[in-house]
């Protein structure tokens, strides 16, 4: 009997591995999925880059991220394929605040927690959002055009209406300039992340009313080239302090941005953090995967935790706006890249 006990428990030791499932191992009790919106953007491309060491210091071990290249749909069938994998949790950056639901769903019968990056999703559970406060994006733009030109016409160039960042930077934009500017027209650009969309945009509009004082990029790692060659083509890229200058705020604060303020081709950047989201992002599905509830509060870290509609928890990590002022502050992620 002990003979064939002995010989049985070697024989599963050989079938399972030390880390196998099933088998007692603990490597891939750890394993997380990382899902990217797109890569066509420096931002995520930062984001991407510090995955592995953010997740080394954190003890966490990631599969190689997946890229959803912008389709939503392909977003679900990412998740989906990640979970056939057997991951123990996931990080996931949504497209679509509404599309992502059937994923966030499969991920709760298969008992597997997610932390939701940049994007709150509008169906499904999530453990926490890692994002920060989109809509003082908005606010910040607004006043950073509002101050500089007064009277006339701004450029908005719009992120994706189907995600709630594009709606947050939006409605906050909108209603800070009615209430605070009401002499300037905004002229609209739904690029939905998209460089293409946002240069054949701005190329009609500009041709439409050339007398356009001021735009707000609201992804400056997309929309950034783009509104700078259509500028320089229409003889319009003059620095800040000259004649005839358009005042630019953009966010997402990625190198080029700040190379940009730097020759003072635009005038300001909200620096979404990059760094962080891809730091916290990896502390906190390391704390789901053991279990843990996380509570509405001061962080511990220097930002807050809120409850959004739907009762989604959201970490808002700090966004400072950038200008020539302290465009080489060190601190600032588009500095490290």
């Amino acid at each position: 009997m002990h003979h064939r006990l002995a010989t049985a428990t070697a024989a599963l030791l050989l079938l399972c591995g030390p880390a196998a499932a099933g088998c007692g191992g603990e490597t891939e009790a750890r394993e997380v999925g990382v899902v990217l919106p797109l890569l066509t953007s420096p931002f995520w491309e930062a984001y991407n880059n510090d995955i592995p060491k953010e997740a080394r210091e954190a003890g966490v071990e990631v599969l190689p991220t997946v890229n959803s290249e912008g389709d939503p749909g392909k977003q679900i069938t990412d998740i989906n394929n990640l979970l056939a994998q057997d991951v123990k949790g996931l990080v996931v950056s949504p497209i679509d605040s509404v599309a992502v639901g059937p994923g966030l769903s499969a991920a709760r019968r298969a008992h597997v927690p997610v932390v939701a990056v940049d994007v709150a999703p509008e169906r499904g559970k999530v453990a926490i959002v890692v994002r920060a406060d989109n809509r003082a994006y908005g606010v910040k733009a607004c006043h950073g055009l509002g101050r500089a030109v007064r009277r006339g016409t701004v450029v908005q160039i719009q992120g994706d209406l189907a995600s709630v960042n594009g709606r947050d930077r939006t409605v906050a934009f909108d209603r800070c300039m009615a209430r605070r500017y009401p002499d300037i027209k905004i002229l609209n650009i739904p690029a939905d992340w998209q460089a293409e969309r946002a240069a054949a945009g701005l190329e009609a509009l500009y041709t439409a009313h050339p007398g356009i004082k001021g735009i707000y990029l609201q992804a400056g790692g997309v929309y950034l080239a783009p509104t700078l060659r259509t500028l320089q083509r229409h003889h319009s890229l003059v620095p800040v302090g000259h004649r005839g200058h358009i005042t630019i705020v953009s966010i997402d604060g990625t190198p080029q941005e700040l190379d940009a303020i730097r020759e003072g081709l635009i005038d300001a950047t909200v620096s979404q953090p990059a760094n962080l989201y891809a730091a916290y992002a990896m502390r906190y599905i390391k704390q789901a995967m053991a279990g843990k509830r996380f509570t509405a509060g001061p962080s511990g870290h220097g930002s807050t935790i809120v409850r959004l509609r739907g009762g989604y928890l959201e970490d808002q990590l700090p966004a400072p706006l950038v200008t020539r002022a302290n465009v080489d502050d060190r601190s600032l992620w588009g500095n490290r890249a």
